[in-house]
């Protein structure tokens, strides 16, 4: 038997090692799959609004692309003209092209363009007399413009300037150059002979340009704030002015910009400038994430809070086991006690060895006593399956405590007289009744005073004191023994539970008293403290109401469903 123990410590030893290491590594791979989660669903967010973001640039180069072709559509024609024929034609200061007059009166059609001048190869500057022509709509052709405007003057000169730089590898019949808002200006080109033919500039209508197309195309476009998840200006970077945009309650700030989206080739004054706000789509992800982050938080606790309550019980369960089989290796050793004193003193009697009247007299003692002995553990044990099983019992009625706790004391004087004790007695007089089960009562009195005078030192000291209140009736029991350690007091109440230490190891005991005792005084519906002193002694309060005439009026029978908590 001895060799099998160490062997059995061992295996718990590695069982308990196991558990261990096998609740980490749940709780890693719970760690571990909520933290990949999580990475996961913020890289999502992080791609949501990368995306939007992508989405939003490509839509406002599109804006300028579209605002580009805006102005190309009227004059689209103008491409497909046989520049080498109306090089010609010019030369010969013959009619005007019908097809070229065609593309220019559909262009003065739309409300884009104001008027379209021309001027040829040879334009120098305004200064020349018939330098600049402008276009009748009704006879489709040019006649001479003796005042023409100062911003036909600088976009035919722009144009020319250009041209004068790039007509040596320049490959196609047209090239369009842009007066910042002002004029839209066109170089017609003879690609065979590298040469100008002239150069038209179209006068743009700025009032029509800015808010009928620009501000209107910009709502049809984005849309709203709100709709769109972007503040956009049109804004005229060289006046610092704000043409058009989609929310006029948001001032334009320049510090804010985050995005700034130029026209291609055209409008060099002017540009889009963009905050970016959370748009439906990074909100509806941003929703989503939280939603899931709480969700994923949620099931993680739960899934922690399981495995920890899991183990816990576990633990629990196994120091439960510990100390049942502590507790029926320690019944048995004191089962049989008492039962070999009794078995030895009953075979010496039996046989006669015994004649003597004083010697007859000492066994019976030891048979008495040790029948006693057996008797209180008998019912210790029978206390604690009757309230595990929830069928104790009691028969409450009007008592008075002061007369029970004298029964007591007068009944057992003679054995705490030989245990070595002064009983220290203070009853208060008179005291109110309470409504209590007699017996119920003298066991926890009982139990209280044992324990007393079992973990009293050297000083065998011990009180018994009843006083009352307004409300209740309260009974100390006190001692000036070992007390209770601080991290022990939580857990005295509980079955099988005993605060081991050097000072208490050498006195027998099961751990059932004071479990016994909690159980009996919240059956009667009092309540019990202690207060504790470690090496210096302990003071249990027993509590009851003060009966009231009222509340119960006729002595009544209840049934226990509470059963007595197990040591953790």
């Amino acid at each position: 038997m001895k060799n099998r123990l160490p062997n059995r410590s061992q295996t718990m030893k590695k069982f308990l090692t196991i558990r261990w290491i096998m609740l980490g590594m749940a709780l890693f791979a719970i760690v571990s799959l909520t933290v990949m989660n999580v990475y996961s669903l913020y890289a999502l967010h992080e791609s949501t609004i990368s995306s939007a973001s992508d989405r939003q640039k490509t839509q406002l180069a599109d804006f300028t692309y579209t605002t580009r072709n805006r102005f190309r559509a009227p004059v689209e024609g103008i491409w497909r003209l046989n520049m080498e024929q109306l090089h010609d034609e010019i030369a010969r200061n013959a009619p005007l092209n019908p097809a070229l007059g065609e593309v220019l009166a559909r262009a003065m059609e739309d409300s884009l363009f104001d008027k379209v001048y021309f001027a040829g190869a040879d334009f120098q500057d305004c200064g020349q007399s018939g330098a600049i022509k402008i276009f009748d709509t009704g006879t489709r052709q040019f006649v001479n413009e003796s005042l023409p405007p100062q911003s036909a003057c600088d976009g035919i000169s722009l144009t020319r300037t250009r041209m004068n730089v790039l007509i040596n590898d320049y490959r196609w019949n047209t090239k369009v150059v842009f007066d910042t808002h002002r004029t839209m200006n066109v170089a017609l080109i003879n690609p065979r002979g590298a040469s100008i033919v002239g150069y038209l500039s179209f006068s743009i209508n700025r009032d029509y340009l800015v808010n009928e197309y620009l501000a209107g195309k910009l709502m049809d476009v984005f849309g709203t704030r709100d709709e769109s998840g972007m503040t956009v200006w049109l804004h005229d970077w060289l006046l610092n002015e704000v043409l058009a945009t989609n929310d006029p309650d948001t001032p334009y700030d320049r510090r804010g910009v985050e995005y700034i989206q130029r026209f291609p080739d055209l409008l060099d004054n002017w540009n889009i400038k963009v905050v970016f706000d959370e748009n439906p789509a990074v909100l509806a992800s941003a929703g989503n994430l939280q939603r899931n982050l709480i969700v994923m938080g949620a099931v993680l606790v739960l899934l922690l809070g399981s495995l920890t309550i899991m183990f816990i019980i576990a633990q629990r369960e196994r120091s439960l086991m510990e100390r049942q089989a502590g507790f029926l290796a320690n019944v048995t050793h004191e089962l049989k006690t008492p039962l070999a004193v009794m078995q030895a003193a009953g075979e010496n009697l039996a046989d006669g060895r015994v004649t003597r009247p004083e010697r007859l007299k000492v066994y019976g003692e030891h048979i008495y006593t040790e029948s006693m002995r057996l008797r209180r553990m008998i019912e210790k044990l029978l206390d604690v399956a009757k309230s595990d099983a929830g069928q104790q019992r009691i028969h409450p009625e009007r008592v008075n405590l002061g007369e029970l706790v004298a029964s007591y004391l007068q009944e057992h004087q003679t054995l705490i007289a030989q245990a070595g004790f002064e009983p220290v007695i203070d009853l208060q007089s008179p005291l109110p009744d309470v409504m209590a089960d007699r017996e119920n009562f003298q066991t926890i009195l009982g139990n209280l005073v044992e324990n007393a005078m079992k973990y009293s030192g050297e000083e065998k000291y011990l009180a018994v004191r009843l006083r009352s209140n307004r409300s209740a009736v309260i009974l100390e029991v006190e001692d000036h023994g070992h007390g209770i350690p601080t991290a022990a007091r939580k857990h005295i109440f509980d079955k099988f539970y005993r605060a081991e230490d050097t000072l208490t190891a050498r006195t027998k005991g099961h751990g059932l008293g004071l479990s016994i005792v909690k159980n009996l005084v919240e059956l009667n519906g009092g309540t019990i403290t202690v207060e504790s002193t470690y090496r210096k002694g302990s003071v249990f309060s027993v509590t009851f109401p003060i009966y009231q005439a009222s509340a119960a009026s006729e002595p009544r029978t209840v049934n226990s469903n509470a059963k007595i908590e197990y040591a953790s």
